[in-house]
C-alpha cells in the first residue's frame, strides 16, 4: 500500500495526512470543547444562519449519515439544535445556539493557533502548493 509497493494508494495517503492534521486541529481546539469537525459546522451556521442538513452535508463535502454521526454530540452538549423551518413546517433546520456562539468565540483563536502552527510545519511554499494541489484534486473530482 505503501512504502515497499510499486502502487501507493493514494486515498491511504491523503487519509494519514488528514489523520495527522486532525490531530493538531484537535489538540489546539481541546480547551474550547470543540473538535475540528465541529468547529466549520458552527462557523457555517452562525455565518449563512439555519440550514437544512443535505445543504450543510454538502456545503462540508461530506454525507449526511457522516454529518448526522457528528452532530448527535452537539445537539446533546446544547450548541445546536434542530427546528422546523417556518416556511415549511415539515422540514428540519440546523441552528446554531447561543452556547454553540460562545463555543466557537472561545474555539476561533485557538483555531487561528492550529492554523499558524500549521502553516509554520509546513513552510510557505508547501503550504502553497499544497493549498493549490488540494483546491485542484477537489475540482477534478467533483
Amino acid at each position: 500500500m505503501t512504502g515497499g509497493t510499486d502502487l501507493p494508494c493514494t486515498c491511504l495517503r491523503l487519509r494519514q495526512a488528514a489523520r495527522q492534521v486532525t490531530r493538531l486541529y484537535d489538540r489546539r481546539l481541546e480547551p474550547a470543547g470543540l473538535r475540528i469537525t465541529q468547529f466549520p459546522v458552527l462557523a457555517l451556521l452562525r455565518a449563512d444562519g439555519p440550514a437544512p442538513l443535505g445543504q450543510l452535508a454538502e456545503r462540508l463535502v461530506t454525507d449526511r449519515t457522516t454529518l448526522t454521526r457528528n452532530l448527535r454530540p452537539m445537539e446533546q452538549a446544547g450548541l445546536i439544535e434542530t427546528r422546523a423551518d417556518p416556511e415549511d413546517r415539515r422540514r428540519r433546520l440546523l441552528v446554531i445556539t447561543e452556547q454553540g456562539r460562545a463555543a466557537l468565540r472561545r474555539a476561533a483563536p485557538l483555531w487561528r493557533a492550529a492554523q499558524d502552527e500549521l502553516a509554520t510545519l509546513l513552510g510557505p511554499e508547501l503550504r502553497g502548493r499544497l493549498m493549490g494541489d488540494l483546491d485542484e484534486v477537489i475540482t477534478r473530482i467533483d
